[in-house]
């Protein structure tokens, strides 16, 4: 697992958005064999 606050390294805003589609945290990315899921936001979409 990694951890990126995005506060403190907001370079790393970029790449997040590149999962997420959007700049609402936290997005948690999930490697699979299949690929990648991506869950965004407290609710869980």
């Amino acid at each position: 697992m990694e951890y990126i606050n995005v506060k403190e390294h907001p370079e790393a805003i970029e790449n997040m958005v590149k999962f997420s589609g959007d700049r609402q945290v936290p997005v948690i990315v999930e490697v699979t064999d299949d690929g990648a899921k991506v869950t965004s936001g407290f609710g869980g979409t």
